[in-house]
């Protein structure tokens, strides 16, 4: 009877996996497909024309960028409070604020925070920001970023480079005031594609991967504008009190 029992659960785990990766595959698929069809006119998605050339921190790393994109949006907070939010990225810190479910999916471990948290809010050059915990997706040491560059307040570069990476890439976070009361993020990523046949299966990877990324992209910068706005709203109905 317990090895009836055990052989149950066994076939229910493999079925209930086989589910998880068979709504994951549809769910990326059907992003992808509405990203794609899309591309020209979200590459750049939020971002004016004058901010797709704008120089920002980070593009000095890399000078001559195989792939470029900028994304922003607006949100009506100065930028120290929505600096508080940005700051905490990582999947063992603050989260992505993107679609925790589906990166769950995976097994990343992703648990986005609606909270300010102190031991958070602090990271130096030469700090990693992990994207996936150790042993995931086959990868010993998980996934992380490197930070390159911190202006607090105003930008964050996270870095990609060889030999920790197979690419050399930024991955900038830029704030800009607006008006009094509000300012743009803009996300700018940056790529330099390797020499040889190993550099272009890189660049097509990262071409068809490129659609994902928006979408995430789109969904963190949107989360990281909710968090920032009800945290302003907050604040200044206790100020109002």
């Amino acid at each position: 009877m317990d090895t009836q029992a055990g052989e149950h659960a066994d076939t229910t785990r493999r079925i209930r996996e086989r589910r998880r990766a068979l709504i994951a595959a549809s769910t990326l698929m059907a992003s992808t497909t509405v990203a794609v069809a899309t591309h020209a006119r979200l590459c750049n998605w939020g971002a004016t024309a004058e901010e797709g050339v704008r120089q920002l921190p980070g593009d000095e790393f890399i000078f001559d960028a195989d792939s470029a994109t900028t994304r922003a949006v607006t949100i009506s907070a100065p930028r120290e409070e929505v600096w508080r939010w940005l700051v905490q990225i990582g999947q063992d810190r603050g989260g992505w604020y993107s679609y925790d479910w589906l990166e769950n999916l995976f097994g990343l471990d992703i648990h986005s925070t609606h909270d300010i948290r102190d031991e958070w809010q602090h990271l130096a050059a030469g700090d990693q920001v992990r994207a996936a915990p150790a042993g995931v997706l086959g990868m010993k040491d998980g996934y992380a970023f490197r930070v390159a560059r911190i202006d607090p307040g105003h930008a964050l570069v996270l870095r990609q480079q060889p030999p920790e990476h197979p690419w050399d890439a930024t991955w900038a976070f830029v704030l800009v005031d607006d008006t009094p009361d509000s300012c743009r993020l803009l996300v700018r990523s940056r790529s330099k594609r390797s020499p040889g046949l190993t550099g272009r299966l890189t660049w097509i990877g990262g071409e068809l991967m490129d659609p994902i990324v928006l979408v995430m992209t789109r969904k963190m910068l949107l989360g990281i504008r909710a968090r920032s706005e009800f945290a302003r709203d907050r604040r200044l109905r206790r100020t109002a009190a």
